[in-house]
């Protein structure tokens, strides 16, 4: 007998049920899971025995979701900005460490020329455009020193 779909909207989802679906959607860090676990009502006695379930299970793993992030974001982010979304997402260090062990060691500031090339590719004109790459630059987590290496370099380029 087929089930009446009203049926499933009546019922509300277990907790385990709920974290299964997150994790369907995405990969999830521990404490970023638990966080909206608990944003739903769920108490912390209720949320960690369904994270060690979770985690028995191989659904969820902070090393897996660490090694995500570092390669969505590698080549379109400093390291040292990369570190510190590790550590806002709730990731310990030695796990945020190794993820970050995986990013390929070349130059700051080849990696932020390269970045620039593919945005800008045109030396800035005047003052207003070179405060707007520099902005750029830094806003990916570059240091003040490579943003401006960088632009040394364009300048002495063109």
């Amino acid at each position: 007998m087929p089930r009446d779909p009203e049926d499933s909207r009546k019922k509300p989802l277990s907790l385990k049920d709920t974290a299964i679906r997150m994790l369907a959607r995405r990969d999830y860090g521990r404490a970023e899971l638990a966080q909206r676990l608990l944003q739903r009502g769920a108490t912390a006695d209720e949320v960690e025995p369904v994270l060690d379930e979770m985690m028995e299970l191989g659904f969820l793993s902070d090393a897996r979701y660490a090694e995500s992030l570092v390669r969505q974001k590698q080549g379109r982010y400093a390291k040292r900005a990369i570190a510190h979304t590790l550590k806002e997402r709730g990731l310990d260090r030695d796990t945020a460490e190794a993820a970050l062990s995986t990013l390929e060691t070349t130059d700051e500031a080849d990696e932020a020329l390269a970045l620039w090339r593919k945005r800008f590719n045109a030396p800035p004109q005047d003052e207003r455009e070179r405060n707007r790459q520099l902005r750029f630059l830094l806003s990916r987590g570059y240091s003040t020193a490579v943003a401006f290496k960088v632009l040394k370099i364009v300048r002495s380029e063109g």
